[in-house]
C-alpha cells in the first residue's frame, strides 16, 4: 500500500500515540502552507553538554504508512544561536517504527544548554519515498567513466 491521503492531496493522516503526559502532537509553527516542518517538542529536562550526543524524548509514537518517511531535521535558531543540531540529519522514522520517537540533540558549542519539557527541539517533515527493486544490468558507458569522488577536476 501506498503512502495515502484522505481528502485534500496535500494533506496525510497519520495515527499517533501519546505515552507520557506531558507528550505534545507535533504542530506548524505557522501552518502548512507556509511551513514544511513540525515543530518537536520535549518531554524531559535536562542539559544537553558539549560534545556528547544524547537521545531527547518527545513522548510520541507515530504510526507512519507504507511509502512514507518522517524525516527529523535541526531547528535553524537553535543551530544559529547555540550551535545545537541533530548529527544524523536527517534522522529518518521508518514506516515499520513503532518505538518512541526520540531526537538526537548534538550541542556543538562550548557551554552547557538546557532544555526543559515543552522545549521545540527539533522538525519533523513527513515525506513520500520510492520503493526500490534491483534489476542487475551491465554498466552503461558515461563520459565521466569510472574516476570516483573528485574526478571532474574541482577541488
Amino acid at each position: 500500500v501506498a503512502c495515502q491521503t484522505r481528502g485534500d492531496a496535500r494533506r496525510m493522516n497519520i495515527k499517533v500515540k501519546r505515552i507520557h503526559a506531558d507528550a505534545v502532537l507535533p504542530q506548524y509553527a505557522h501552518g502548512p502552507d507556509e511551513d514544511a516542518g513540525l515543530d518537536l517538542r520535549s518531554v524531559e529536562d535536562m542539559v544537553l553538554r558539549p560534545g556528547v550526543p544524547y537521545a531527547v524524548a518527545t513522548g510520541l509514537v507515530l504510526e507512519i504508512p507504507p511509502g512514507c518517511e518522517g524525516q527529523v531535521r535541526p531547528r535553524s535558531g537553535l543551530a544559529l544561536k547555540h550551535a545545537i543540531t541533530v548529527p544524523n540529519a536527517p534522522g529518518t522514522i521508518d514506516p515499520g517504527y513503532r518505538g518512541e520517537v526520540k531526537v538526537i540533540l548534538l550541542n556543538l558549542g562550548r557551554e552547557d544548554f538546557p532544555i526543559a519539557v515543552g522545549d521545540r527541539i527539533a522538525q519533523l517533515v513527513l515525506a513520500r519515498y520510492e520503493a526500490v527493486e534491483w534489476e542487475e544490468a551491465e554498466p552503461a558507458a558515461s563520459i565521466r567513466g569510472t574516476g570516483g569522488f573528485g574526478s571532474s577536476g574541482r577541488n
